[in-house]
C-alpha cells in the first residue's frame, strides 16, 4: 500500500479534519474512531508517515504499543469491558482502508456483535461522551 500524504489520518494530523481526540503525545494521537464498531472505538495513529507497519521506525512503533496499551487501558475501565480488541491491518488485502499506520481499540461485551467495519458513523455527541470518559479513565503518570 503506498502512502497518500492526503489520506483522512494525514488530514487530521494536520488539522484540515476534525476529530475527538482523547491522547497525545509527541509521537501520537488517540482519537475516537467515527464509524466505530463498538462504543468506545479508538484508534492510535503515529504522527510518523508510514501506510504499513513494516515502513513505521522502529521508535515511532514502539510509542504506538505504549499509546495503545495506555488508552486500552483507559477504555476498558470506561466502558466496563470484560475484553478488548486490539487490531492492527497492513494493506487492503488486509482490510486496510486507510494508508497510515494505525491500532484499533475496540472493547468487547459478551455475545454483543461488532458493527461493520468503517460503514456507519456515530452520533458526534455520543462520541464526545465517550470520549470524556475515556479521558477521565487514562492513568496518571508517564506513558
Amino acid at each position: 500500500m503506498t502512502y497518500d500524504s492526503q489520506n483522512a489520518f494525514a488530514r487530521i494530523l494536520r488539522g484540515e479534519l476534525p476529530s475527538i481526540r482523547v491522547y497525545e503525545d509527541d509521537a501520537t494521537i488517540a482519537i475516537m474512531d467515527i464509524m466505530p464498531q463498538a462504543d468506545g472505538h479508538v484508534l492510535v495513529i503515529p504522527k510518523e508517515a508510514a501506510a504499513e507497519i513494516f515502513e513505521l521506525s522502529e521508535e515511532s512503533a514502539a510509542a504506538c504499543i505504549r499509546t495503545t496499551r495506555r488508552v486500552a487501558t483507559a477504555v476498558k475501565a470506561a466502558l466496563n469491558s470484560p475484553g478488548v480488541m486490539i487490531a492492527q491491518f497492513n494493506g487492503s488485502a488486509a482490510g486496510q482502508t486507510v494508508p497510515h499506520v494505525h491500532f484499533h481499540i475496540i472493547p468487547r461485551q459478551a455475545a454483543e456483535p461488532l458493527r461493520p467495519h468503517a460503514q456507519l458513523a456515530a452520533d458526534p455527541g455520543r462520541l464526545r461522551e465517550i470520549a470524556a470518559r475515556i479521558i477521565a479513565a487514562l492513568p496518571t503518570g508517564t506513558a
